[in-house]
Parts: structure tokens; C-alpha cells; sequence
């Protein structure tokens, strides 16, 4: 074991949902720590100035985009990093996507599809094509960003706490399944974060008041308080964690559950 616990040097990591927010701040804690960023979401644009901006810092990383919504774009995905790279040593399935904020009854469709097509069959099949990738290749370490609200739902995020939660379960089912390949698959639960993803609860001074009060810290995370546990869960510090969901919430759940 390397006497940083911490370094990742020499490692490939894909962050996707990396070009804002909590992915960013992974992507760039990653690269920090030794790793080769492969930044990654729907749009180039987002992902290459975030790998531009790595590598101006002395880090590494490439940018390639990829809607995990989209079967095609994941084998896209999958090919470039063969053809590039051959191995993958990281994966962190950030991307998600939360369209509709409502009364689970009036719940349509579309915005029915739409998540679980991103939050669900999205982090399934990467993490399938990446663990075809690390059991070849001798192990490597998936992380699921989930939510709090997989296990604890808000009202108004009905799809949504029910993609986490298959998330969360997911995670387990691939542990107990991939661990015979040195594959190490755990899962990450945010709490109110400050990100563009949550911008409505930020925006809204009555449930953002009302939630920090709830919270036994007394305030909300920012995205580099998520990115060092995902540092620990794909380093040599975490070696022997796998199948665990890591609730980061300031305490919240630990008070309602």
C-alpha cells in the first residue's frame, strides 16, 4: 500500500456530470491526487474548459461527452476509452437529472422516462461496461452519487427518491457481485448541497429555512465536502469499503430515522 493513502497516480478515472457542481469538484479533487480525468456530460463545451482548467493547475484530464441517457453514448463512451486509454480504474456515475418537481400523483410519463432512463438504466449499464473494464484489467472502484432522498423522500422529488433508492440498491447488487474481481462499488448520499442541480431549493427561502433547521450542523455542504469522500472511497484509504451507502447530510437522516 502506497504511503499516501490518498494518491492515485497512474490511475484513469471518468467522472460523469463533471462540467458543474459536484462532479466538477470530484473530477478536479481527483486529478489533485494523481489521477487521469476523463471529464464527462452531455455537452463538450462544459467538460473541456473543466479539463482545460485541470490541466492549466498541473493535473490531467480529457474531456469527452456522453449522455447517459443514451445506450449509444455509452458505448461512444466505452470504445473512446478502450482505444485511449485500455484501462479504467474509476468510475464516479454523478450524472442525474431531476425533471419534474410536483405531486407524485401528477407524475407524467415523460419526466417518468427521462429519470429513470438517466438516474437508473444510465448508472447501470456504466457501471457494466466499467466493470467489464476493471475485471480485465485486475479491480477498480465504482462510487454512485444517490441522495438522501433514496432513503428519506421529500415531498415534490417522488421519481426521484425512487431512482435513488434503486441506486442505492444497485450499488449493493453490484458489491456483491463484482467484489471476486477486485471491484470495489459503494455509493455516496448528499444532503443539501449548493449546486445548480438544487437551485430551487436554494431558491426558495421558506424550504431552504425550514431544511437548514432540520440539519444538526445548521448550515448546507458545499461540493468539496462530497468530492473528499469520494477521494476515500476510490483510494487505498478505502480499500476494504465496498457495498456501503455514505450518507453525507450534516447529521440530517441520523435525527429522522
Amino acid at each position: 500500500m502506497h504511503d499516501n493513502l490518498f494518491d492515485l497516480s497512474g490511475k484513469v478515472a471518468l467522472v460523469t456530470g463533471a462540467s458543474r457542481g459536484i462532479g466538477e469538484e470530484i473530477a478536479r479533487v481527483l486529478a489533485r491526487n494523481g489521477a487521469h480525468v476523463i471529464v464527462s456530460s452531455r455537452k463538450l463545451d462544459g467538460c473541456q474548459a473543466v479539463a482545460d482548467s485541470i490541466t492549466e493547475a498541473g493535473g490531467s484530464a480529457s474531456a469527452f461527452p456522453c449522455h447517459v441517457g443514451s445506450m449509444d453514448d455509452i458505448g461512444a463512451m466505452f470504445a473512446h476509452i478502450r482505444e485511449s486509454h485500455g484501462v479504467l480504474d474509476v468510475l464516479v456515475n454523478n450524472a442525474a437529472t431531476n425533471p419534474y418537481y410536483g405531486h407524485i400523483l401528477d407524475t407524467d410519463i415523460g419526466s417518468f422516462e427521462k429519470t429513470v432512463d438517466v438516474n437508473v438504466r444510465g448508472y447501470f449499464f456504466m457501471s457494466i461496461e466499467a466493470g467489464k473494464l476493471m475485471r480485465d484489467n485486475g479491480g477498480g472502484a465504482i462510487v454512485n452519487t444517490a441522495s438522501v432522498a433514496g432513503i428519506q423522500p421529500s415531498p415534490g422529488q417522488g421519481i426521484y427518491a425512487v431512482s435513488k433508492a434503486a441506486v442505492i440498491n444497485m450499488t449493493r447488487a453490484f458489491a456483491g457481485e463484482c467484489g471476486e474481481h477486485n471491484i470495489r462499488v459503494n455509493a455516496l448520499l448528499p444532503g443539501l448541497t449548493q449546486t445548480k442541480f438544487a437551485g430551487a431549493l436554494f431558491d426558495n427561502p421558506e424550504f431552504y429555512d425550514e431544511a437548514v433547521r432540520a440539519i444538526p450542523l445548521k448550515r448546507h455542504a458545499v461540493p468539496s465536502e462530497m468530492a473528499g469522500v469520494v477521494l476515500m472511497l476510490v483510494s487505498s484509504a478505502g480499500s476494504y469499503i465496498s457495498g456501503e451507502c455514505i450518507t453525507v447530510d450534516g447529521g440530517l437522516t441520523a435525527t429522522r430515522l
